[in-house]
Formats: structure tokens, C-alpha cells, sequence
């Protein structure tokens, strides 16, 4: 009986942890997007994730929201650097996401400033 117990407690904690490194480590996605960044804030009540937001449109028609990893510092900085001004964002799609890593499945990896098409 307890032979059974232990078996099937080590199958569901190995199952668990083989389900966390699929989403984690396992992209369903990678891309660029552009826009004008509009917003980059740290959030939540016990657990702290960076979001943000890109306008992909005129007016805000069009807003593509993404987290960022506590890890990625360099990103974060420049991404609070690059407030209000048009960026190019590289990201990473994930199968899903979980509470401690951010909110949407969208995960910035690199930002760069670029040129914006609307002002030449």
C-alpha cells in the first residue's frame, strides 16, 4: 500500500515538474512587434511582475501587452528608458504562463529604439 502511495505521489511530482519545464523552457512562438510604448510598470499585490504595453496603432486601435522577467534587467532599463518613444520589441511566446513569471504569455527578450513610421 504504501509502495502504491509512493509511486503514484512520485509519477503526479514528476508529471508537475516535467509540465513546468515544457512551459517554461519550450517556446510556442518567437517575433518582433513594433510600436509606441505607452506602458512598463511592476505590479501585483504578493507577487511583483513587469507589464507593459505597445500602441501598434493610431489612437491605441491596436495594443499588444507583454511581461518581462525579473532577470531580464537590461530590457527593463532600457524599456523604462524608451517610455512614450517607438521600440522594436523581440519576444518569446509561451504555451502559458504562470502567476510568478507574468500575466500574459508574451515575454520580451530584446528592445531597441527604432524610427517611427508616422513622423518623417
Amino acid at each position: 500500500m504504501k509502495k502504491a502511495l509512493l509511486a503514484s505521489l512520485a509519477i503526479i511530482v514528476l508529471l508537475l515538474a516535467a509540465s513546468y519545464a515544457f512551459i517554461y523552457y519550450v517556446p510556442y512562438s518567437e517575433g518582433t512587434r513594433s510600436g509606441e510604448l505607452i506602458k512598463i510598470s511592476r505590479k501585483g499585490v504578493l507577487i511583483k511582475t513587469w507589464e507593459g504595453e505597445i500602441s501598434q496603432g493610431i489612437s491605441g486601435a491596436q495594443i499588444f501587452s507583454f511581461s518581462v522577467l525579473d532577470k531580464e534587467e537590461e530590457v527593463i532599463s532600457k524599456l523604462d528608458e524608451y517610455q512614450g518613444r517607438y521600440v522594436k520589441l523581440r519576444y518569446m511566446e509561451r504555451y502559458a504562463t504562470f502567476p510568478w513569471l507574468g500575466d500574459t504569455k508574451y515575454f520580451i527578450t530584446s528592445v531597441e529604439l527604432e524610427d517611427s513610421p508616422h513622423i518623417r
